[in-house]
């Protein structure tokens, strides 16, 4: 009873937000609940620090909600096979190796570049760290999050190969984002000298080649039972046992469950559709859709309310807005260098470089920041990560926009 009552409490905060940012706000969903979340939250710090009971109670049922699991064994399945089953496969067929070249080379890339500067900067605020913890922050931070930014930019009218270059990246470094956590995190616990190479090469095998087998065999399943049958509940039903079996599944055989979503919901998505009625395909993009649009509200409330627990203080805040401008900087190389590989086969403009350095960061990242382990510096790291994700959502979210429309009038006037 009381995870129903947590998350119906969750809903109907996120319903009036969302109510209230399109009455009186008319800023973009994501952004709009995610501002008037994060006032709300510190207006009800300053009433729980004058001791007001109610306040004092919602912050206790905060607390007792399990960020990283709600997100990762939850929410990021359904919200990365939304993505995926949306995604325009013949341009991400024609798009590959930028999107291939972004999501791997480029999330390791800034992987190494910010948690390298991190370790040489922090020294200098007084705040020493672990080159180990550093990287496990530059892992954590990497992967972008393309459900607000799409949202803005294609009322710009981005070019489609651009649009699929953003959703594809953002689709899979999310997946390697998380494998690469999960291989940075398990050097940390075990102590850089007491791993093998083999062991690291053996983790990240099976949670990256492991997610992307299994989701390759889940979604070819599911398209042959889409073959058999001609009968839309039955067909929603099934894409929806595939979201919630596979990532049980996926965490059973420890494998990486958002790449396994990910080639799943592209595999539905393009072969899948080739065999639905066009009644099918209209109630199956409609109900992920819907999903998306629900899980999207829930989880920038919740990035919102976790401002009531969280434990900042004024030089941990300094250090966030630094690692701001280090996560930019690293995006910006981890970004040019894949594009400048390309550049023998195809032709990127600046336009595609300032629009994909701008990349958002999300909840996954604040996600996988809340699973650090008590032993680890887990209030630093959270602190710094909370500060780069809302900077990127309030900041980035609210200039991409206008600085893609300007870049596009840039490149129409004649020269």
């Amino acid at each position: 009873m009381e995870v129903y009552s947590t998350f119906s409490l969750l809903l109907v905060v996120a319903a009036l937000f969302a109510y209230a940012n399109y009455r009186f706000l008319h800023l973009p969903a994501t952004i709009g609940l995610m501002v008037i979340s994060l006032v709300c939250s510190l207006g009800m710090v300053g009433l729980g620090r004058l001791g007001v009971p109610a306040v004092v109670e919602l912050v206790e049922l905060v607390r007792t909600i399990e960020f990283h699991t709600v997100l990762m064994q939850y929410m990021l399945s359904f919200l990365l096979f939304a993505g995926a089953v949306h995604l325009d496969t013949r341009s991400l067929g024609e798009q590959r190796l930028p999107v291939l070249l972004l999501a791997t080379l480029g999330t390791v890339i800034s992987t190494f570049m910010v948690g390298g500067s991190l370790y040489l900067v922090l020294p200098l605020l007084g705040l020493p760290l672990d080159l180990v913890y550093c990287l496990l922050f530059g892992s954590l931070i990497s992967p972008t999050d393309p459900v607000a930014v799409l949202g803005i930019l294609t009322k710009v009218g981005l070019p489609k190969a651009l649009e699929t270059n953003i959703a594809g990246e953002s689709l899979f470094n999310d997946g390697v984002g998380v494998v690469l956590f999960a291989t940075v995190l398990s050097v940390a616990r075990l102590g850089a000298g007491a791993v093998v190479p083999s062991q690291v090469l053996l983790l990240l095998l099976r949670e990256g080649v492991g997610g992307l087998a299994l989701g390759a065999a889940l979604g070819y399943v599911v398209y042959r039972m889409l073959r058999n049958v001609n009968n839309y509940q039955l067909e929603v039903l099934l894409t929806l046992a595939l979201v919630m079996g596979g990532s049980v599944l996926a965490t059973r055989l420890h494998t990486s469950g958002p790449l396994a979503m990910v080639v799943a919901g592209i595999i539905v998505g393009s072969h899948g559709r080739r065999v639905m009625s066009a009644e099918t395909e209209d109630y199956v993009d409609k109900f992920w859709e819907l999903i998306d649009g629900v899980l999207n509200a829930l989880l920038f409330v919740l990035m919102g309310l976790e401002v009531l627990v969280l434990r900042i203080s004024g030089l941990y805040v300094g250090a966030g807005l630094v690692a701001v401008l280090l996560v930019l900087l690293a995006r910006l190389v981890s970004v040019s260098i894949p594009l400048s590989m390309l550049r023998a086969r195809r032709e990127f403009s600046d336009f595609n470089l300032a629009v994909l350095t701008w990349g958002l960061r999300g909840g996954i990242s604040v996600a996988l920041a809340l699973s650090l382990p008590p032993a680890m510096p887990r209030d630093l790291l959270v602190a710094i990560t909370y500060v780069v994700v809302v900077f990127s959502i309030l900041g980035q979210g609210l200039t991409i926009g206008p600085l893609a429309a300007r870049l596009q009038r840039g490149l129409r006037q004649p020269l």
